[in-house]
């Protein structure tokens, strides 16, 4: 069997195991076609062909995972859509959460984002592949020991109770991004309060953002398949996001949480609360270390 005969026979698995570690049927379309140039690329002997275009898959996904990182776009907020992509440009592919809904369960889509790229896919090569621990462990490239103790601490996270108010107000800032950036409406809408507000200062108005917005519709529907351009920050010691124009600071969206849902976000382009906007790492706790906003970090 020649390389292309043994990728089209491997192809609908590959897809289906990338669809389920990255939630995006579109981005596993993508993998899965990186690793056929990976594979018609090659010049090595491969003796085994699925196990070879398996590992090489898992890792493009692990790298996906690590690195996504909204790239600064410099003028979508005069477009008004805050960093987000058009409505004709977000696939609103029912195939992408058909995926997700038959291959993990219901607490697993609420929880994902909460996962390290490595639990996620220890969890998901485990769980839903039964992936034994020394061959995730070669996919991590870790040991053992080490995949178990990634799975079992995602299954944990899984399995924990979910209620809103258990989160912490960066997961729920985090989660809130994640859900705006990934159009998922349904999410954007647990996370908000029914009387949710958003309203911008007067120097971020002057630069495209809404100057108020109210109600928990149609807050979701303004960040719905936006806020790609937005990073993590802290403002004002909370945590919060920011809009980057080609590495720099532009908007602050300084978040109010309550009892686990986001009930006020304000666009704040103040100079004096730009300037002292810091980086945060998305995912981790406000224990983790600061670092000031370069101008020339780009995100």
């Amino acid at each position: 069997m020649d390389a292309t005969d043994a990728f089209a026979a491997e192809r609908p698995r590959l897809v289906t195991l990338a669809a389920r570690v990255l939630r995006d049927s579109t981005e596993a379309e993508d993998v899965a076609q990186q690793a056929w140039l990976r594979l018609n690329g090659t010049s090595e002997s491969i003796a085994n062909v699925p196990a070879w275009l398996t590992t090489v898959t898992v890792r493009l996904c692990l790298d996906r995972l690590k690195s996504r990182t909204p790239v600064p776009v410099h003028d979508d907020l005069l477009h008004g859509r805050l960093g987000g992509e058009t409505d004709q440009g977000r696939s609103a592919d029912p195939a992408a959460h058909s995926v997700l809904a038959d291959t993990v369960a219901v607490a697993l889509h609420v929880v994902l984002d909460r996962l390290t790229p490595s639990e996620r896919v220890a969890f998901v090569l485990h769980e839903s592949f039964g992936f034994e621990f020394p061959m995730i462990a070669d996919l991590l490239e870790t040991s053992p020991t080490a995949a178990r103790k990634l799975a079992s601490r995602a299954r944990a996270k899984v399995a924990a109770p979910m209620a809103q108010d258990q989160l912490a107000d960066w997961e729920v800032v985090d989660a809130f991004l994640a859900a705006a950036r990934g159009g998922d409406l349904q999410r954007l809408l647990q996370l908000l309060a029914p009387d949710v507000l958003v309203i911008g200062d007067s120097a971020a108005a002057a630069l495209g953002t809404p100057s108020r917005i109210e109600g928990r519709a149609e807050v979701a529907a303004f960040f719905n398949g936006a806020a790609a351009s937005a990073l993590p920050v802290y403002v004002d010691d909370r945590p919060g996001a920011a809009w980057f124009d080609r590495g720099t600071a532009r908007v602050a969206f300084d978040f109010t949480v309550v009892d686990g849902r986001v009930t006020q976000i304000v666009f704040r382009a103040d100079p004096a609360v730009i300037d002292a906007v810091r980086r945060r790492r998305a995912g981790l706790p406000a224990d983790f270390a600061w670092r000031p906003v370069s101008s020339t970090s780009g995100g």
